[in-house]
Formats: structure tokens, sequence, C-alpha cells
């Protein structure tokens, strides 16, 4: 008999209170990992589709802006030195970043004024597949364009110019079709006439010229400073602004499924510790004869309060492994039942394992240290006395 086999004996002696405890304590244990890997899938999940719902970061040409007064009164402000940018050096640029994964799309757009039936409209050119990839929410009244010859009127845009799914329209000298107008957006995409980007560059004359690129970026797995920083180092004279408001909405949205599901985890954690803790000092009350025996035998307090401690440890590492194997399953079940298990899947880590084990073994310790004192400070005389 050591002072290592006298926990296990302890632990062995009440094998159904020793049960009841490990499985309090394992229901904690897993309810807290089942709500870390759900935070975390739910999380990742709800960031891509708010990313979807527009981009967050704008990259343009630089320009200088002068603003026009004459007498008294301003005229508006005037850009000049305006140059476009190159579509594929820009676009290949943005994807070879270091943190090109978390890039969820890249839009390049080229934008222009033109007259329709003498009212003047901007004509964006898009890449349909990327412009819907950022832009989710799109609806049309029809279809988006399948090919060239075919555009998208914003809501505001079709109603100003009388126009609907299937008209046939001039722009820049080219007929066009109307595959359909979008339903109201409540954002500049209203009042715009969307085509095909190659359609408008052969029109301008610009072959692979952008005015700017839209970029959807995932923020949560790194500072959105670190992507700007790194896209202004692979493009240098272009300016890259990150849309401050839009990023800080989106993170609010994520953090507060995270901090929720870590708050009720540390209420949890709170109570199992408390229930460790109230179990040993009944195990104190009830081996007081056993501990004056250990006390006259020769084992000091230190010893003692080791002992104990050691016994909550052991109870607190076997929670945290079979805790972290019910809550890593329980978490497939979660996703199911909250209809999110498309949105991804808990990735199971022997680290994650190993480091459960040890940190909730480290809170069943701390939880026992007082009725471990308590128990060390127990002196001979008592065993004595129950004799």
């Amino acid at each position: 008999m050591n002072i290592l086999t006298i926990p296990m004996r302890n632990i062995r002696r009440k094998p159904s209170k020793t049960l009841l405890l490990l499985l309090v304590f394992s229901l904690g244990v897993m309810s807290i990992v089942a709500l870390y890997e759900v935070s975390q899938v739910v999380g990742h999940s709800l960031e891509k589709k708010l990313t979807a719902f527009g981009a967050n970061i704008i990259i343009s040409p630089v320009s200088e802006k002068l603003s026009v007064s004459y007498g008294g009164l301003h005229m508006g402000d005037m850009l000049f030195d305006v140059h476009d940018l190159p579509e594929e050096e820009t676009v290949a640029a943005i994807r070879s970043i270091a943190l090109n994964d978390r890039l969820s799309a890249v839009a390049p757009n080229l934008v222009t004024m033109t007259r329709v039936n003498d009212t003047a409209v901007a004509l964006v050119g898009v890449r349909w597949k990327d412009e819907r990839g950022i832009k989710s929410y799109w609806a049309p009244k029809g279809t988006f364009p399948e090919k060239p010859d075919e555009v998208l009127v914003g809501s505001k845009a079709a109603t100003k110019l009388q126009l609907k799914a299937g008209d046939r329209l001039s722009l820049l000298g080219r007929d066009f079709t109307v595959s359909g107008t979008l339903y109201d957006t409540g954002s500049d995409d209203d009042t715009v006439i969307f085509m095909n980007l190659s359609s408008l560059q052969e029109l301008q004359g610009k072959p692979g010229a952008t005015s700017f690129i839209e970029v959807a970026a995932l923020c949560a797995g790194c500072p959105i400073e670190d992507i700007v920083a790194q896209l202004q180092e692979k493009l240098p004279g272009v300016e890259v602004k990150a849309l401050q408001h839009v990023i800080n909405q989106r993170m609010a949205s994520i953090h507060f499924v995270q901090n929720l599901a870590l708050t009720i985890s540390v209420v949890i954690l709170v109570t199992a510790a408390a229930m460790v803790g109230l179990s040993m000092m009944s195990a104190v009350s009830e081996r007081k004869k056993d501990i004056g025996i250990l006390r006259s035998l020769g084992y000091g307090k230190p010893q003692v309060f080791i002992i104990f401690c050691l016994e909550a440890g052991l109870i607190g590492m076997l929670s945290g492994v079979v805790g972290y194997l019910g809550g890593f399953g329980a978490s497939f079940q979660v996703l199911e039942f909250l209809h999110m298990a498309e949105g991804g899947t808990p990735i199971f880590s022997s680290t994650h394992l190993l480091m459960a084990a040890g940190l909730f073994s480290l809170v069943t310790v701390l939880a026992a240290v007082y009725p471990a004192w308590k128990g060390a400070g127990v002196e001979p005389s008592a065993a004595l006395v129950a004799l």
C-alpha cells in the first residue's frame, strides 16, 4: 500500500458512489464538449452564410478627387487620373495571398454610364458565377442571364425604364434581351443594369479591364487586417478597403453564438466542480478513522492531502475521456436536430482528447483542494477515538 494505490482502493471501495460521481461529471464534460463542437460548426456555417450577403473588402485603383466650386456654389467632385485594373493579373494576385483559404469569393466589376431612351443609367459588367456567390440574396423576376446578349435589370431601373423579362433594349449600340429584373434589394443594385463582363469589355474596347473587385472574406479564423495587409503587399499602388461596419456586424453574430456556448459551458463546469467538492467533503467526513490510521502509521499531512487530490484527479481524468468521446458523438446528433449537419462536421482530435482529460483532471483537483486540506488536518488521535 502506497500513496498511489490508496486512491485507487478508495475509488473501488464504494463503486456505486464512484460511478454516480463519474457519471455526473462525465455528463457535464459531455455537455461542454458537445456545445464547443456545435458552436464551432455553427459559427463557421453562419459565417459562410453571412459572407454570401455581400463583399467585405473592395479593391479599386487609386484615384485623385478634386472638389469643384465657384462663387460659393459647390459643383461636385471630379475624379481624374482614373485607370482600370487588369482583371486576370489582379484576381491571380488576390488568390495568391497566404490566407487565400479565407477568401470565399472574388468578383470583378466594370462600370460605365449609358443612356436608354434618353435616360442615364449605370451599366455594370460582372462574372455571373462570382457575383452570385457574393450576392446570394438576389432574386429575379424571370431568370439570371445565361447568354452574353442577356442582361439583368435592377428593380428601380426596371420601373423607370418600364422593362420586364423578355424585353429588348439597345446598350452601347448592341441589342440585348432582359432575362429578368431583380426584386428590390434596398442597395445600389436596384438602380443599375447588369451584363456579362466580357460583353461590356468588348463594347468598351477594354479587354481584361475592371473598375473594382469585390472580395468576400471569412473573418472568424484571422483578423481582417491580416487579409488586407497581404492584399496590399500583393497589389502595390491599389486601394484595398475593408468595410468595417459589415465585418463587425457579421463577427458580432458569430461571437454571440460562441460566447453563448462558452457561458453555458462555464456554468456546467462550475456546477460539476461543486459536485466533486461536495463529494470529497463527504468522503473526508466518512474517512476520518482511515485518515487517523494513516497518520498514526507515519503518513504526513502533505501525503494525505495528495491522496485526496489524486483520487479527485483520477475521477476528473476518466470523466474527461468519457465525456469528450460522448460529447463528440452527441454533437453530430445535435447538428442533425438543428438541421445544420450540411454546414460542416466536427473533427475528432486526439490532442483535444488529451487536453480534455488534463483540463478536467485539473478542475477536479482544484475542487478537491479544500476538502483535501481539511482531511489532511485530522489528527491521529481521531482514529483511537473512533476505535
